[in-house]
């Protein structure tokens, strides 16, 4: 960072750490013996088509993804034009679930197009409420997201999410940065 940086209040973007998805079993044995939150074996990968010449590009690098792994991955699109990758696993094998999820993540960021990937998202459910944990991609961070309907969610309980996997997972400490993910795989 620059002095001028400084000078203007920017700073640098945390650095990304796709590594990071692989810390979430860990989390999933704390949800579960903590909260009764137990993997759902859905997984989604959420990333912005670029305009133009570059979305041929990504469009090309996602296509050879769906193509080589034999079908593991779904693509869905959402009502605001995100794409998501959607990857179903047995729910208790969450390991092979970040295993596939960190794959594409990289897939993705090595062909050049980092900038496009927006968040990960590992589901979660109790029987009657889901839980998604969502890994902010441009933060390097992860916060907990409860949907109770359309356009609503549990804060008590994405507070009380928090506290649980605190130590498992860098969760984001900027609860403005928590967006809603309205209409993920899972969720």
């Amino acid at each position: 960072m620059g002095f001028l940086d400084v000078l203007l209040g920017r700073s640098k973007a945390a650095q990304p750490d796709l590594d990071q998805l692989f810390a979430v079993p860990s989390a999933a044995i704390t949800l579960e013996a903590g909260t009764a939150f137990t993997p759902t074996g859905v997984g989604a990968v959420c990333f912005k088509s670029p305009e133009g010449g570059a979305f041929a590009g990504l469009r090309d690098e996602v296509e050879k993804l769906l193509a080589l792994d034999s079908g593991k991955f779904d693509e869905t699109a959402d009502a605001f034009g995100f794409t998501w990758l959607v990857r179903h696993t047995q729910p208790v094998d969450v390991e092979a679930l970040v295993t596939d999820l960190h794959a594409a993540n990289s897939t993705i960021a090595d062909a050049g197009f980092g900038p496009a990937l927006l968040c990960t998202v590992v589901a979660f459910g109790d029987g009657s409420r889901k839980l998604g944990l969502v890994y902010l991609f441009k933060r390097g961070t992860w916060y907990p997201f409860a949907p109770t309907g359309p356009e609503r969610r549990d804060n008590a309980l994405e507070l009380e999410i928090r506290a649980a996997i605190g130590t498992d997972l860098k969760v984001e400490e900027d609860l403005t940065r928590w967006f809603p993910v309205y209409g993920a795989p899972g969720l």
